[in-house]
């Protein structure tokens, strides 16, 4: 790396890091207006696949705003043991906050969107075994317990998907005060702000999906992000992403293998965080299609009872 490059008061105070699919989007569209966040993209990759372009072309995504602290939504950094220690050594002060959902309800929406993005080819039960980030990514307590190591439990907040849902006030006041940034009240809007992962459909063409794929990540790795949006707000880009067939439901049996999958990870979480997981250790609703409700003011007890995907992450 340069020389300047080791100077980092400029890099980012904090990250969340997902894992992807427990709204992140939604966050980052909330804390942009609060925090100095990358501009015109919501993930650079720079710690997991960028690292070796050098912290110039990293910085060049935040202003020179010096006011508000810096960040970077990062789901993909997660389970990610590079952009780990990569962080751990530019940045060890930084902080990190945790998403955790109920990993099969997490995993079946994040196929559908590496599916919709031409990403995966197969159908959710050969997924599981075949694109290993489906698992990966829901190994909860192996990588909270390495992030903690990394940068220290006082440094790395766990939350959940179901308070940002359904308490979202409460959620970005947990995060504010953990990244030290004054608390601010959502606006109505802010709270019923939401993506339908049900409006992502299989692809059209696979082979065209997968090249404009390629393209949006050679624009993106020369910072031209902002042509990246105009061309996947197209008419071509909407229907490369939303003019093939829907979804089918997840069946019951696989519901339940995948389930199995993630369970010693869900009962080593409970032990961690000292907390009841016992709604993640079924799939009752397997068969159900994923959907999209507006986060409420839903009691707890609607908690098990529902099933929702969010906002799109990059599938980058």
């Amino acid at each position: 790396m340069r020389k300047n490059d080791n100077d980092n008061s400029r890099l980012p105070s904090f990250f969340v890091i997902g894992p992807p699919r427990t709204g992140t989007s939604w966050l980052h569209e909330v804390l942009k207006q609060h925090t100095s966040l990358p501009h015109h993209v919501k993930e650079t990759r720079f710690f997991d696949e960028q690292f070796h372009r050098g912290m110039d072309w990293y910085l060049r995504y935040f202003s020179r705003n010096r006011h508000s602290p810096r960040g970077e939504i990062a789901p993909t950094y997660f389970s990610s043991a590079q952009a780990r220690e990569r962080i751990a050594r530019s940045v060890p002060q930084a902080k990190v906050v945790c998403t955790f959902r109920h990993p099969v309800e997490r995993a079946t929406s994040l196929y559908r969107l590496k599916r919709a993005y031409g990403m995966i080819g197969s159908n959710f039960e050969e997924a599981l075994f075949r694109d290993p980030e489906l698992v990966e990514s829901g190994k909860y307590a192996t990588h909270l317990k390495a992030w903690q190591q990394a940068l220290g439990s006082s440094r790395v907040l766990p939350t959940f998907y179901e308070q940002l849902r359904d308490e979202p006030q409460q959620y970005v006041n947990e995060v504010a005060d953990f990244i030290g940034i004054p608390r601010f009240k959502l606006s109505r809007a802010q709270i019923r702000f939401v993506h339908n992962s049900e409006a992502l459909t299989q692809p059209l063409h696979l082979g065209s999906t997968r090249l404009a794929l390629a393209l949006a990540n050679t624009l993106k790795s020369q910072h031209l992000d902002r042509l990246v949006v105009a061309l996947r707000t197209s008419r071509l880009g909407k229907l490369l992403l939303s003019g093939g067939r829907p979804f089918g439901r997840v069946s019951p049996d696989a519901s339940r293998a995948a389930l199995e999958l993630f369970r010693c990870e869900v009962e080593e979480l409970e032990k961690m965080l000292n907390v009841d997981l016992s709604a993640w250790k079924s799939v009752e609703a397997g068969d159900a299609p994923i959907q999209e409700l507006v986060p409420s003011e839903s009691g707890p007890e609607r908690i098990q009872r529902l099933q929702k995907a969010e906002i799109p992450d990059r599938a980058a």
